[in-house]
């Protein structure tokens, strides 16, 4: 299973592709559950890097536990997680809150 994330030019914002539009959290992420979903999700995210929406456009493997996407990789659970100096700053903080 692989989401779509980039990071989001105006702010630097890690996202994902969610719902036709850019999520600030991987919780709600079109999942490509095969090769032709990988293939759109790379088209979505090259026409939104075309236009400037994002930079660093990449595919990252995922696994849903429990119901909740969760990035495989330990630099994607950091960029979906936030800062790992400060659990009070980042998304953590947000979801906290």
């Amino acid at each position: 299973m692989k989401v779509l994330t980039a990071n989001r030019l105006t702010d630097g914002i890690a996202v994902w592709y969610a719902d036709g539009g850019w999520a600030d959290t991987v919780d709600h992420a079109d999942i490509a559950h095969d090769k032709a979903a990988e293939d759109r999700l790379e088209a979505t995210g090259a026409a939104a890097h075309a236009s400037n929406e994002v930079v660093d456009v990449n595919l990252i493997d995922v696994s849903v536990v429990n119901g909740v996407v969760e990035p495989v990789r330990l630099r994607e659970k950091i960029r979906a997680a936030g800062p790992t100096i400060r659990h009070d700053l980042g998304k953590q903080a947000a979801r906290a809150a």
